[in-house]
């Protein structure tokens, strides 16, 4: 798998994430679904960089 791939990855995980939890919003669903889901976005988000540095990194050695 490319590089491109992993942070092409890392990026749709973040913006499925991040859609599933506003749709739940809109519809009024379980606040507590919407808290995991807002959790689960940022420690993805966290990871997404991670893997951005580490590809910018890994380009430039």
């Amino acid at each position: 798998m490319s590089s491109n791939t992993v942070v092409l990855l890392a990026c749709i995980a973040v913006a499925v994430v991040l859609v599933l939890g506003l749709a739940n919003m809109m519809r009024g669903g379980s606040p507590n679904i919407s808290q995991r889901l807002m959790r689960l976005r940022v420690i993805l988000q966290f990871v997404a960089i991670v893997v951005i540095m580490g590809v910018v990194w890994w380009r430039s050695a």
